[in-house]
């Protein structure tokens, strides 16, 4: 009866029509261009990238290796979208406040055009601006200003003098230090004597005393005039000086304005007018004299101009940062080193970070990569947020204290095309309460493509372009239709192809790696093979040792004969992206008691939730098969055996509900046979994943203790579309020596594992006599007929 269930061996593997490959190598066709097989995601990427709209970001969600990254680019590349505007960025010293360098904003490429205007004016203001105060014509009229002024002093101070001059007195003008003062000396000999000299004099007898003190006298009497006649003459002189100060002003401005008069009709934004107006008063102030401006900084580094970013073209930039920490999303400020090893912050070191260079286009960013650089997250989604950047200064250690600076923000534009994964999506959606309002679009990525003519020659033209662009050695159509069949084995269900071509790109690499060594001119499907068991081999290592642990009967697997309550499971592990199926031996021991079905493994805490479920349903599953009239009253225990490490998933529930049904009827369960599979409460066996891992682990496992042709596995009819079995397990079940069965319920499963029909329940309520599930019907009387009578015993409701 059971062979009714086994698989034939033409089905046990897809394998591509020939006629779907009607080229002789890659190089025949054209390299495939941009994304295949992601009708959905490019969808999805159009409206994203072509709407205008708020909070329209994309997040790219799907599995590694789907070419999220290459789909995104070469979307951008195909649609060629026109930027939302184009403006360039940059900072300039702000005079009123220099903590806050201004921003100046510009069209696009008018940036660098600011900076040589402003440049070319602080060379003229350094090198030719005082030449040109010191022109001919500009110093006949200062000079006509200054001997105005002296004919104003002279003319208040003539009468003075004459008066003076008529009592033997003059006025004799004193340096002390800067400054000077008017003094009035006697005429002794017609000559201004001091009055040391006076001293001198009467010593010698040359003058008397009465002579002496006339005149002292004189000059008392006129000395408040010459206080009154120096306020009036120094007032002149100030006058004087504040008019050649005006004069030198007013020809600087209009000499600065004219330097500057083409910038302004070019550029004639309010913030380049602002600036050069602060720039021309600056230098009014501080650099028209010699003397100060030798103290003051170079031109160049105060009326300079930092262009922090510029658009050169009408495309819409693209950014791709591969390393979004804070400071290369924001930007940042970096610090030059003076004298002394001090550092200094100005506007000449502010940095533009992605999210302002991509202004008006588009910035890619890994999610995970933005995720695990602390604060870039919580930023990014503030700059959406408030459309805002703040450059902030690179933070410096407590030893190397630097000038807090504060630019001015830079309002931007930017679409923000985010790539990670779908459990990375969820949590995001769930706990950043602005991710779903700022991102609106979602790509989504389907791991997987049609297994047709169509998905085939795809594959085709994928490994085309790999071998143009990487210059590899061209495949011929048997190694193309190698590795379709390899994608199928990736993808693992029925009618699909993975695509995931991160992980073909690899065995094209190294199959044309394998052919350049033979010298074959193209790749076949040998080579492809080849490859494919090469990576394998590479990390067969966990595999290897099990199976040594199974060979010399370290880890006890039986695969002959029959035993009661045991009966062999399958399992997986992970080495990297492959996966090893292998058998796990599931024992259940089953007694009259009151404890129902134990689970050891959730007892000791080394069941995942998925396993404890799957066992759960165990429960609800015997109500369902036993059909009794009084409560499930026994205890029994499932264990895997040998089994050291956590177990989780409901893959093992088809075999643990065999296994129990052998504990309680007796019955023995055929060890050569293995199986997989998930119940639900109504007895169908429903399908798993790692189908072909598991398949071949056991038979791996039966190989290297012997195959006698009663072995196999059992797997879930749903299962069967997905095979993609090795050929020397196909080689077995063609030959007889192996088996692949495929039941869709636990009555079918139990057939093949016992060799009894399992039963099924009459118009009356009874199975069929000595069927497998009578027997379990009599023994679960039996046991609740024990309970009822056990002494002190109160009858329990039901089983676990």
């Amino acid at each position: 009866m059971s062979k009714t269930f086994i698989l034939p061996a033409d089905s046990l593997r897809w394998r591509v029509d020939p006629g779907y490959l009607q080229f002789k190598s890659t190089a025949d066709l054209d390299p495939a261009e941009g994304i295949i097989g992601q009708p959905v995601a490019m969808e999805a990427m159009r409206f994203g990238v072509e709407c205008d709209a708020p909070g329209q970001n994309i997040f790219v969600r799907g599995t590694s290796g789907t070419g999220r990254t290459s789909m995104v680019r070469s979307l951008l590349t195909e649609l060629k979208p026109q930027a939302r505007r184009r403006l360039d960025r940059c900072y300039v010293h702000n005079f009123k406040q220099p903590d806050r360098p201004r921003l100046v904003t510009l069209p696009a490429g008018e940036g660098p055009i600011f900076r040589k205007h402003v440049k070319d004016l602080a060379d003229y203001i350094q090198l030719n601006l005082l030449e040109s105060l010191e022109s001919e014509p500009f110093k006949t009229r200062r000079d006509a200003i200054g001997q105005y002024t002296q004919e104003e002093i002279q003319r208040i101070t003539s009468p003075l003098e004459k008066e003076l001059k008529e009592n033997n007195l003059a006025l004799v003008s004193l340096q002390s230090g800067p400054m000077s003062r008017t003094v009035i000396f006697p005429l002794i000999e017609g000559k201004p004597t001091p009055p040391e000299e006076l001293l001198k004099l009467l010593k010698s007898g040359k003058l008397s005393e009465s002579d002496l003190e006339a005149l002292e006298e004189k000059i008392k009497n006129f000395t408040p005039r010459l206080e009154e006649v120096s306020r009036e003459a120094n007032k002149s002189w100030l006058q004087g000086m504040t008019r050649i100060r005006e004069f030198v002003e007013a020809e600087a401005r209009t000499l600065l304005q004219n330097f500057t008069a083409s910038l302004i009709t070019r550029l004639p934004q309010a913030e380049v007018v602002e600036f050069i107006e602060e720039v021309i008063e600056d230098v009014i102030e501080n650099r028209l004299d010699t003397e100060s401006r030798e103290k003051l900084p170079d031109p160049q580094l105060v009326y300079g101009v930092n262009v922090i970013c510029s658009q050169k073209n009408d495309s819409s930039p693209v950014i791709t940062e591969y390393t979004p920490s804070v400071m290369n999303l924001l930007g940042t400020v970096e610090p030059e080193f003076v004298g002394q090893g001090q550092m200094v912050s100005n506007y000449r070191g502010i940095r533009a970070g992605a999210l302002v260079q991509a202004d008006g286009g588009y910035l890619i960013l890994n999610a995970n990569d933005v995720l695990s650089e602390p604060g870039a997250w919580h930023m990014m989604m503030r700059v959406l947020r408030t459309g805002k950047v703040e450059i902030v200064p690179a933070e410096a250690g407590w030893f190397a204290p630097i000038q807090s600076l504060k630019p001015e923000a830079i309002d931007i534009n930017v679409r923000i095309i985010l790539i990670g994964n779908s459990q990375l999506y969820y949590q995001l959606d769930q706990f950043d309460p602005d991710f779903r309002d700022q991102f609106k679009v979602l790509a989504d990525f389907n791991s997987e493509i049609e297994r047709t003519r169509l998905g085939v020659n795809q594959y085709a033209g994928v490994v085309a372009r790999i071998c143009c662009n990487e210059g590899l050695t061209h495949f011929e159509a048997s190694g193309v239709a190698a590795l379709a069949e390899h994608g199928a084995r990736v993808a693992s269900r029925k009618g699909k192809i993975s695509a995931r071509f991160g992980r073909i790109a690899d065995i094209v690499r190294e199959a044309a790696f394998l052919a350049g060594k033979s010298g074959a001119e193209l790749v076949d499907r040998s080579h492809v093979e080849n490859a494919v068991r090469r990576t394998k081999y590479r990390a067969s290592l966990p595999s290897s040792r099990f199976q040594e642990l199974i060979s010399d009967g370290t880890l006890m697997v039986q695969t002959c004969g029959a035993v009661v309550g045991q009966i062999n499971g399958l399992a997986v592990i992970n080495a990297g992206q492959l996966t090893y199926g292998f058998p796990a031996r599931i024992t259940a021991t089953i007694g009259a008691g009151q404890a129902g079905v134990i689970n050891i493994e959730g007892a000791a805490s080394m069941s995942g939730a998925i396993h404890t479920k799957g066992f759960h349903i165990l429960g609800g599953l015997l109500r369902h098969l036993m059909q009794t009239d009084h409560p499930l009253a026994f205890s029994a225990s499932i264990a895997f055996e040998q089994s050291y490490g956590g177990i989780d998933g409901d893959s093992a529930s088809g075999a643990e509900i065999c296994c129990l049904l052998s504990a309680l009827t007796g019955v023995p369960i055929k060890q050569g046979l293995a199986m997989t599979g998930a119940i639900d409460q109504l007895g169908h066996i429903q399908a798993i994943g790692g189908v072909n891992e598991k398949i071949e682990g056991f038979f791996d496992a039966c190989r290297s203790i012997g195959l006698n042709g009663e072995q196999g596995v059992i797997i879930p009819s749903a299962n069967d579309g997905d095979l993609m079995l090795r050929e020397d397990v196909i080689a077995a079940c063609a030959n007889g020596q192996f088996n692949v069965y495929a039941v869709k319920t636990v009555n079918e499963a139990l057939e093949v594992l016992t060799g009894l029909e399992a039963g099924e329940l009459d118009e009356e309520g009874h199975f069929p006599e000595n069927s497998l599930l009578e027997l379990a019907r009599r023994k679960t009387t039996e046991f609740w007929t024990k309970s009822m009578s056990s002494p002190n015993k109160k009858p329990v409701s039901d089983s676990n």
